[in-house]
């Protein structure tokens, strides 16, 4: 299946996954909640503002966990949603009207927090 080439990658704990294996699993489950809930801020507020023609694109941006639910890659995975680029960053014609690249910016501001407060909650 072809990409359409508009996913924003969120990481959790980058610098930390040569050390995972060191970690308590309680702590990694709690990145990978802090990871899962990122995503899926993103994923709300980019179905919220992405331009609703036929309301295609709001249904299906979408979450793909990997590395074991430490990454997330957020954004259209289907080659039919090829047009969502041409939003995103407009064209000779047509302005941009983005709603992923400020999703991801909105929530860039709360993630740190998030991550924090989740591996808090386990400690405590």
């Amino acid at each position: 299946m072809a990409r359409s080439g508009i996913t924003v990658e969120i990481q959790g704990a980058a610098r930390l996954r040569a050390r995972l294996e060191d970690l308590d699993e309680a702590i990694v489950q709690a990145l990978q909640k802090a990871v899962k809930e990122a995503a899926e801020a993103v994923q709300s507020d980019t179905r919220r503002d992405v331009a609703k023609d036929t309301g295609n694109l709001a249904r299906k941006v979408d979450v793909k966990l990997t590395d074991d639910g430490l990454t997330a890659n957020v954004g259209w995975h289907d080659a039919e949603d090829f047009y969502a680029h041409f939003l995103e960053a407009g064209t000779r014609r047509a302005p941009a009207q983005p709603a992923l690249g400020p999703a991801l910016e909105a929530e860039r501001a709360r993630y740190r927090g998030r991550l924090t407060e989740e591996v808090r909650r386990v400690l405590r």
